[in-house]
């Protein structure tokens, strides 16, 4: 089987250092495909304090802020060669997640639908691609840079990007869910119905905006994330 990268990137301020090795340990447990490890991040100290068996790169750009910086895992220089399977820091991981890494072909560049129903995004807190399929994300950006970044964030330049693409593939559905929104049927509702409730059945469980999973109070994600 082919080697698959597993690949997140952490730029910034926005989590703790923590996060990267979590997200480390969490693979760890649940794949048991060949696969390294990589974090692109412009830190230096996680090359002291993490695990060794995890890659740092540093993106060729440094222009960029936020997670406008995950649009270079779309370049050339990310020299990311073969299958990748990417992550947001912010995600907790249940199950094993050998689907994700073998889902689609070598051409396949695969998402998860945005949570919200009402959007027509997709959420890129989860994606699956080959690298040398996907310059075209890039190009695209480089050439509407102006535009696309009037967008809220990179999963919405994805999405327009990606929408009509014939080798996009959605996951399934029950693959991945939302920590506040326990489904993609339902409309957004008030915060007051937020259940935070575990899923067991499914691979991921994606948290977005407030709370981030070290601030959660519930005993599963406590268990989960770590």
């Amino acid at each position: 089987m082919e080697l698959v990268n597993i690949v997140c990137v952490y730029y910034g301020l926005k989590y703790p250092i923590d996060y990267v090795q979590v997200l480390y340990n969490m693979v760890q447990r649940n794949i048991t495909v060949p696969h390294r490890f990589i974090c692109f991040t412009d830190h230096i100290k996680p090359q002291k304090l993490l695990s060794n068996d995890i890659e740092f790169r540093k993106f060729k750009h440094n222009d960029y802020e936020g997670w406008w910086n995950k649009m270079q895992l779309f370049t050339e220089e990310a020299n990311l060669q073969g299958p990748c399977l990417y992550f947001d820091l912010d995600v907790v991981i249940l199950n094993n997640i050998d689907d994700m890494c073998t889902f689609g072909n070598e051409h396949t560049f695969g998402v998860i639908n945005d949570f919200n129903p009402n959007s027509g995004l997709y959420n890129s807190s989860v994606m699956k691609f080959n690298n040398e399929n996907a310059h075209e994300i890039w190009r695209q950006f480089q050439i509407h840079k102006t535009e696309l970044m009037q967008l809220q964030g990179d999963q919405n330049v994805m999405s327009k990007i990606v929408k009509n693409w014939d080798n996009k593939l959605v996951m399934p559905d029950d693959w991945t869910y939302s920590y506040k929104w326990h489904d993609r049927v339902n409309p957004r509702f008030h915060k007051s119905e937020w259940k935070f409730e575990l899923r067991p059945e499914c691979k991921v469980c994606v948290f977005h905006g407030q709370p981030n999973p070290h601030n959660a109070e519930n005993e599963w994600v406590s268990r989960y994330w770590q």
